[in-house]
């Protein structure tokens, strides 16, 4: 335990803490969507129960690493294509994104015209959005894991940095949220990211990679150009121009 006080060890982890909130930010955003259709009250709980249960779950596969790295191994060929269980995790996950990211976005559209019809849907339970966020979890955990054997070569460095990385994402997990709830357009460009990581998840699961620098880049511009509107519909301005 020593060693994770030498310098090297402290850089290794500072690098592999950041990735894993960079990793998770998708998980965040999945958790925000989820919650926010809980009553106020119980969507701090789920949010909890949701950051611990992708803790527990990456620290589970850390501890199995053996098997992990296995899922890598090709299970089977198709059209000349190697197929692992890495990539039928993957996929299954990017469908099921793609699929409950469009069902939200229905849902949002839906949502607002039966609100202005004195209509509304049931709520969502406290365990349905659990089971849910649990099952989105085994597949953000597989690729932060992964990302975790790369980078360290300790595994009590490995479980430190998910450990920092799950705490710093439920201090601010709140606050996404509720800024996602608070603006409409926010929630409809937070789905949007999904499908798009739903996409990628596809798209690896498929074995095209495709560079996580050039999807978050495009997630940041996106995000800013909808807060410089946010910015320019609050100022007495924008608001009269709707008027």
């Amino acid at each position: 335990m020593p060693e994770l006080f030498n310098l090297e060890s402290l850089i290794a982890l500072i690098t592999l803490t950041s990735l894993e909130i960079v990793l998770g930010i998708d998980n965040i955003v999945f958790i925000a969507i989820v919650t926010g259709r809980l009553p106020a009250r119980q969507q701090p709980t789920a949010r909890r129960l949701g950051l611990g249960l992708a803790m527990i779950m990456r620290i589970l596969l850390l501890l199995a690493i053996t098997w992990v790295m296995q899922l890598t191994r090709p299970l089977f060929t198709i059209w000349g294509q190697a197929v692992s269980g890495r990539d039928l995790i993957l996929l299954g996950g990017g469908l099921f994104l793609l699929a409950k990211a469009t069902h939200e976005i229905h849902g949002q559209i839906e949502g607002a015209r039966a609100e202005a019809q004195g209509r509304r849907g049931p709520a969502p339970s406290l365990a349905s959005a659990v089971v849910q966020v649990g099952l989105l979890d085994i597949i953000f955990s597989l690729d932060s894991v992964i990302t975790a054997v790369g980078m360290a070569r300790h595994l009590y460095i490995m479980i430190a940095a998910v450990v920092l990385a799950v705490i710093i994402m439920i201090i601010f997990s709140g606050a996404v949220s509720s800024f996602i709830s608070r603006h409409p357009t926010m929630r409809v460009l937070a789905l949007s990211f999904l499908i798009l990581i739903g996409v990628l998840l596809v798209a690896e699961g498929l074995g095209r990679h495709i560079d996580r620098g050039y999807v978050y880049f495009a997630m940041a511009f996106s995000l800013g150009v909808e807060l410089i509107n946010l910015r320019v519909r609050s100022t007495p301005q924008g608001q009269s121009s709707r008027q």
